[in-house]
């Protein structure tokens, strides 16, 4: 009876709290709660149309110390491999974006130990004078360390990297944003509260954001869904994000190498409860980067409404184990073989025109 009449609340539109959003993670049925969260995103989107961006991921850099345990991307300042790409060679780089019909490009690094703020504001400006594209860059962690290898308030860091031309920020560096967590798998990244405060601050000041989560290395469901009540909590404040996306930890050539790798029944679990939980994000964004294109397909009947973005170029996941790959007419293909219709936007979701 419980569940009946948890379900009927989410059925007629009205939020739920976290001890009826716990019920729902541990006691759902599986196929229930993909209704729900299908419900949910049908009654958001009456269309049936399924959005994703064109665009490549170019990290400027994998110098850094922050030590991350679930990281096999980074190297340390002095370790073989590490580098920093020049200006021109990040141009290179957005212009094959450009020609391949991307509009976005999104951009992070390592927390470089040498490198000014001021550098990365000239590789702002480098870009917005030689390229028309939409800079989604860097995350709170970034700016976070920024703000203390400078001396400057955060909000001041914001304020100067969208002077130079930043467009809007991703979510990364989230992981779960449970400070418990966060001691043990990224001690030296900034705490949860920070990494709130950076979006709250970035949408005061008219940027808008995407919100993530790493989920199934060491956090509990509870934990989990502390997370996601976070998100919603900020989101009740400012109406910043523009979407979520949750997505598995991939535990292959990290310091975490114990960590099995989630099921597609778990992924799918949490992003119907995502769906359900974050009644004020728009968009749920499903992961074909690290569960692969049929269940990122099949997702789309968990709660999912955008298929992500074509990521021309990936690195972090690669670097873990899993490359997957997908064209336009693949995604296309895809979410028409679910009987939708994919269209292509731009960061805010608004969509293109078609070509």
């Amino acid at each position: 009876m419980i569940l009946d009449s948890l379900y009927q609340k989410i059925l007629n539109g009205n939020r739920i709290n976290f001890d009826e959003a716990t019920t729902l993670y541990k006691e759902a049925d599986f196929f229930d709660l993909g209704y729900l969260a299908n419900a949910v995103r049908w009654a958001k989107h009456p269309n049936p149309i399924v959005t994703y961006v064109v665009d490549r991921n170019i990290n400027y850099s994998n110098i850094c110390v922050c030590c991350c345990k679930f990281c096999a991307f980074y190297k340390e300042p002095d370790q073989e491999g590490g580098y920093v790409l020049t200006f021109e060679e990040i141009g290179e780089k957005i212009q094959e974006t450009i020609d391949l019909g991307g509009t976005q490009i999104l951009m992070q690094g390592g927390h470089h130990p040498d490198i000014p703020l001021s550098w990365y504001e000239e590789m702002l400006r480098y870009i917005k004078k030689h390229y028309t594209v939409h800079i989604h860059a860097f995350s709170p962690p970034e700016v976070v360390f920024w703000s203390e290898k400078e001396k400057i308030p955060i909000a001041k860091v914001i304020e100067r990297l969208h002077k130079a031309g930043l467009d809007s920020i991703p979510g990364g560096g989230a992981e779960i944003l449970v400070d418990a967590v966060r001691a043990e798998v990224a001690p030296n990244k900034c705490p949860a509260d920070q990494w709130l405060s950076v979006m709250e601050e970035a949408h005061t000041q008219g940027l808008r954001t995407t919100a993530t989560m790493m989920f199934g290395h060491v956090e509990t469901v509870e934990q989990r869904l502390q997370h996601l009540f976070a998100i919603r909590e900020t989101q009740d404040r400012t109406s910043g994000f523009t979407a979520f996306i949750p997505w598995t930890f991939q535990p292959d050539n990290t310091e975490l190498p114990n960590c099995r790798k989630l099921t597609s029944v778990e992924y799918l679990r949490m992003l119907a409860v995502s769906r359900i939980v974050l009644d004020n994000i728009d968009n749920i964004q499903v992961s074909w980067v690290t569960m692969g294109p049929q269940i990122a397909q099949l997702a789309l009947s968990f709660g999912g409404n955008d298929f992500g973005s074509t990521m021309i170029e990936e690195n972090v996941v690669k670097a873990a184990g899993v490359s997957f790959r997908l064209t336009r007419k693949e995604i296309h293909g895809l979410v028409e073989a679910a009987g939708l219709t994919a269209r292509q936007r731009s960061m805010d979701y608004t969509l293109l025109e078609q070509k």
